[in-house]
């Protein structure tokens, strides 16, 4: 599908924004509970139209000192797809014009030229060099492509736990947006590159409310 007839995409995401209410705050603006910075939103503040449940086939992994998350790490996904992994996402369909807003908060609000028919084609792209500047297209989901954005140094990389507050979000996410069950989720994350051997199964079950 060529890009000039969409209007549409899928945006899937796998960290702090499986949490529906941290993800509107790219929409719509405001501060997320626990973050450290208030997102603009989008011009278009427009509710997703759609959401689900979403299976990736890529690792997800913790790496990098963010300063939205109390300079602890956050979560990327690997460039390379593996029929063996299986990492929860949220996806939400929105506006493309949407997605290159949230991209944009993304990457500390630097609007990046993205071609999706290129993405597309490629698979994956880098559009900037930085923590969320490569865009994955992941395949088509009801006539939408699904994308989502990570870094493009893939897994070669320190990883970094992440705060309780960044863990709690996704926890929160995975809970309450996808109905995991609790021990579904310490199995989850529990051995995550990143929160192995920082976060024990019961420090997981700690943050779970």
């Amino acid at each position: 599908m060529k890009s000039e007839k969409l209007d549409h995409v899928w945006y899937a995401s796998y960290g702090s924004n499986l949490n529906r209410d941290r993800f509107l705050c790219y929409i719509k603006g405001g501060k997320p509970e626990g973050s450290e910075k208030v997102e603009t939103g989008c011009k278009d503040p427009t509710l997703p139209i759609e959401e689900a449940t979403y299976i990736m086939h890529y690792p997800l992994y913790f790496a990098k000192e963010s300063g939205r998350w109390q300079r602890k790490g956050v979560g990327f996904i690997g460039l390379q797809q593996d029929p063996k992994q299986r990492t929860y996402s949220r996806k939400y369909l929105i506006t493309v014009e949407q997605f290159k807003d949230v991209v944009k908060q993304e990457n500390n609000g630097v609007a990046l030229d993205i071609d999706l028919d290129e993405i597309m084609e490629q698979k994956y792209k880098t559009i900037k060099d930085s923590w969320y500047g490569t865009i994955l297209y992941l395949g088509d989901e009801g006539g939408y492509p699904v994308l989502t954005f990570t870094a493009d140094w893939d897994l070669d990389v320190p990883f970094n736990s992440p705060s309780k507050e960044y863990l709690s979000m996704i926890i929160h996410g995975l809970q309450s947006t996808l109905g995991l069950e609790n021990q579904e989720i310490i199995d989850y994350l529990s051995t995550k590159p990143g929160i192995e051997g920082a976060y024990t199964e019961n420090d997981i079950a700690q943050l779970i409310k």
